[in-house]
């Protein structure tokens, strides 16, 4: 018997010095698959009531999620074929929302409107694809535009800004409007007949500016400078340069870390940076908290 024993653990020893490699490959091989899924990219959707949330994988296998191409992307400024889900498939009822904020994982954060997103603009968002990753969008990092990028299929149809293009988006969530949530950010003497282009210049501002700035220390954003506190843009620039700035920043001071796009006409018209300059000026005098 002590023969017999002493050979069944000699052969329990052999069998584990055979099977143990590969009990170690499969536990590592499900220590990758484990990591792998938890950093998977997911996309936060916040309807008003709960979130969902979608991983890259579960959107790029989505019935709805199809190739389109976009004839001036314009985070790479190029010709653009991607792989993408309508705003719709997602939020089924955003035509019928006031307001969406689209918050990227930068800190960026896009106000746009239900109606805008449903409209004729055709509203996507684009999906990166893992093992297909997007081009750089800075030669100095090798981040994309990815994981999910909002695009349009037709912006000319609705006079989208280069500022309604939010990339890296981490989250889509319904909320009250940006001046409901922040009343500073509306002149005091609303109910003035002569405030025309001013409250013009107010929807500016949110469509182009509110993405990366805070006024009178309002707003969702916090990348750029508050553009009233302590002094407005228009009370320490000429009107000029101000126009020049704002058209092509590098064009009046440039560094490496300047994050400021560049707005040409299409993105806001003469008239439009008017209105801005005239909303800027009468915030100047009624600066607040």
């Amino acid at each position: 018997m002590y023969f017999a024993s002493e050979n069944f653990q000699t052969m329990l020893i052999r069998a584990a010095k055979v099977l143990m490699p590969a009990f170690l490959f499969l536990f590592t091989l499900l220590g990758l698959s484990s990591a792998v899924f938890a950093n998977e990219p997911v996309l936060e959707v916040f309807d008003g009531v709960q979130s969902q949330y979608f991983k890259r994988s579960e959107l790029l296998s989505n019935a709805a999620t199809r190739e389109i191409l976009l004839a001036r992307d314009a985070a790479y400024n190029k010709t653009m074929k991607v792989r993408a889900i309508s705003i719709e498939a997602l939020l089924p009822q955003v035509a019928k929302i006031e307001s969406l904020q689209i918050v990227a994982l930068d800190g960026f954060v896009a106000n746009i409107s239900g109606s805008v997103l449903a409209g004729q603009g055709q509203a996507y968002i684009a999906i990166e694809p893992a093992d297909m990753p997007w081009p750089a969008l800075k030669a100095a990092s090798p981040a994309s535009a990815g994981p999910f990028y909002l695009v349009w299929l037709t912006p000319e149809k609705a006079s989208i800004s280069n500022e309604q293009w939010p990339y890296q988006i981490a989250k889509i969530a319904v909320a009250a409007t940006l001046q409901q949530r922040f009343p500073q950010l509306i002149p005091i003497s609303t109910k003035s007949i002569e405030l025309k282009a001013e409250l013009r210049g107010l929807q500016v501002y949110i469509s182009n500016c509110s993405v990366c700035h805070q006024l009178n220390s309002a707003g969702d954003a916090n990348i750029g400078p508050d553009l009233n506190r302590p002094h407005s843009p228009v009370e320490y620039f000429q009107e000029s340069y101000l126009r020049k700035l704002i058209r092509n920043p590098a064009s009046v001071r440039s560094w490496k870390q300047s994050v400021m796009p560049g707005f040409n006409q299409q993105s806001i018209s003469d008239a439009q940076l008017d209105a801005l300059f005239a909303y800027f000026k009468l915030m100047a005098k009624e600066r607040r908290d």
